[in-house]
């Protein structure tokens, strides 16, 4: 990999993957379990959170937590690796909302339902 030892060529590395930082956005408010991050990320596959989840975990920036229970209750937190890149969103917050406008909010995505009440 070229320029392997630039510290940011190699946070890009993490950070850059599609999903991370909106999972990492939503980790960041509290642990979530994974059908809350699949309705907060509108639009992501299970398939593709699941991979995500698993290569942020490889890499130390999330843990998953399983508990004992029927059904199998999973949730998932940030590490302290993974709290060390809140940062870089809330720069990224800032950014949008300064210079692309961007004043919405990043909670989930209204419900279809409400989305209609709101354009009425």
């Amino acid at each position: 990999m070229p320029n392997s030892d630039c510290p940011v060529c190699r946070t890009a590395d993490i950070v850059c993957g599609k999903w991370t930082m909106l999972i990492i956005r939503d980790l960041a408010e509290s642990r979530r379990r994974f059908c809350e991050l699949e309705r907060s990320l509108e639009g992501i596959s299970p398939r593709t959170l699941s991979l995500r989840l698993r290569a942020l975990e490889e890499q130390g920036i999330v843990a998953r937590q399983t508990f004992p229970e029927v059904p199998p209750r999973v949730e998932y937190t940030l590490t302290d690796k993974g709290q060390a890149l809140v940062p870089i969103v809330e720069s990224m917050r800032a950014y949008g909302t300064e210079w692309l406008g961007a004043e919405g909010s990043c909670a989930e995505p209204a419900k279809p339902a409400e989305r209609v009440a709101a354009a009425a």
